[in-house]
């Protein structure tokens, strides 16, 4: 049995046309940021809203395919792990990211640019059941 679990879950919407690459063997790699916001209200009753930027690789096939598809705007969810690199940068210092490494991905409608801004706010309906 496993020491731990590394899952994450996110929707949100793409912060810019995703990008697919190949690694020098050929396979493909595609990368892309998303944006998830969530809303409350602080001490003196203002709602606030948090947005937070995730890195996100999707290799292989569903990634070449995917790539086609995947606009600034863009709706998606994306399941996954979460993976820290660690480099080197020219000034020597050691850098690191963490991204998402995408398992499973689904496009959940159309893209902002598509007129999805003008869509009405999803309702309580479209919450996932309680406990999800």
């Amino acid at each position: 049995m496993a020491d731990g679990l590394n899952r994450v879950t996110l929707i949100g919407y793409l912060g810019q046309d995703a990008q697919l690459r190949y690694t020098a063997a050929g396979q493909g790699v595609l990368n892309f940021r998303m944006a998830t916001s969530e809303s409350f209200v602080d001490k003196e009753g203002e709602v606030q809203e948090r947005t937070e930027w995730h890195s996100v690789v999707l290799w292989g096939k569903r990634g070449e395919a995917l790539g086609k598809y995947l606009a600034k705007g863009g709706r998606v969810c994306v399941e996954g792990r979460l993976q820290t690199r660690r480099w080197e940068a020219a000034d020597g210092s050691t850098r690191y990211t963490t991204e998402i490494v995408a398992t499973n991905m689904l496009m959940l409608g159309r893209s902002r640019s598509e007129g999805y801004d003008d869509a009405p706010p999803p309702s309580d309906d479209d919450a996932p059941p309680k406990g999800y």
